[in-house]
């Protein structure tokens, strides 16, 4: 995948309800893409503005079983697919579109990105997808295909920041060499969190944004906070123990590999089965 480095960007938000729980477009300065992202109760506003009649790609989220569920697709007229999902698909509650400013995206160029959305999507397993198969990838040109990866780069920078992570690896490959402790000149910072009574003892480390609970690391197999079985950190909890992150070992869990997480919050809930705020053991 093309990168779009570690240059810095300009991000622009705008919440055009007033409110950030509300219709939402997001663009980057120098790129063509436009998205748009609005809750199913604004569905009649969102499809009357003009980029939603063009060609595009969109994401369905919701949930479904108490797990988070997305539908990745694309259309010559977006608003028309969404409409028709409204009828016939009663569990997502959010709907992202992108498109161009310009319309500019062909039918081949939303069949590749839809292609790569589900792959990556099913790459990652943060998100259930209800597609059937991944979509095979159109036959473009060596050119078009660049294109549309660095298109591709800048739409998975943004989703995050609308708070979208369904395409977001954070586990660390398993066997990738983790930094040594560091030394009076080295930037990582090393945290323990020790529960005695659960046997629990976990080692994590942060690197730059990433707060990475080692291999190895102990952790509560079920999740035991009462009246927070529906949280993000509890459905966190239950995906890394379906994903295999999550193993168990002589009566507890433990880390199969090392994963990053976004806060030492969700570190420690997912360590000890229950909210947490990090810092206390």
């Amino acid at each position: 995948m093309t990168s779009i480095g570690s240059v810095g960007r300009s991000l622009e938000l705008f919440f055009i309800d007033g409110k950030p729980d509300g219709m939402q477009t997001a663009e980057v300065f120098n790129w063509t893409g436009h998205v748009l992202l609005f809750p199913r109760t604004r569905i009649k506003a969102a499809l009357e503005r003009k980029e939603a009649r063009y060609t595009g790609v969109y994401l369905l989220l919701g949930e479904a079983d108490g797990k988070p569920l997305a539908y990745i697709g694309e259309g010559e007229d977006i608003a028309a697919r969404i409409r028709a999902h409204d009828l016939n698909k009663d569990w997502w509650t959010q709907a992202v579109l992108v498109t161009t400013g310009a319309n500019a995206l062909n039918k081949a160029h939303v069949k590749y990105l839809e292609s790569r959305l589900v792959e990556i999507a099913r790459t990652v397993k943060r998100w259930e997808l209800e597609n059937g198969n991944t979509p095979p990838r159109p036959g473009l040109s060596e050119a078009a295909q660049a294109n549309m990866e660095s298109f591709l780069s800048y739409l998975l920078m943004i989703l995050p920041a609308l708070r979208i992570d369904i395409f977001q690896e954070f586990a660390k490959p398993a066997g990738e060499p983790m930094p040594e402790p560091a030394g009076e000149n080295e930037a990582a910072v090393f945290f323990v969190l020790v529960q005695k009574k659960e046997d629990l003892h976990a080692r994590a480390q942060l690197v730059g944004d990433d707060f990475i609970v080692l291999e190895g690391s102990a952790a509560r197999c079920r999740w035991v906070g009462k009246g927070s079985e529906n949280t993000g950190y509890a459905h966190l909890h239950g995906q890394l123990l379906e994903s295999g992150v999550l193993v168990a070992h002589e009566g507890r869990c433990v880390f199969a590999r090392s994963y990053a997480f976004r806060s030492p919050s969700a570190a420690a809930a997912v360590v000890v089965g229950r909210s947490s705020n990090g810092t206390t053991n």
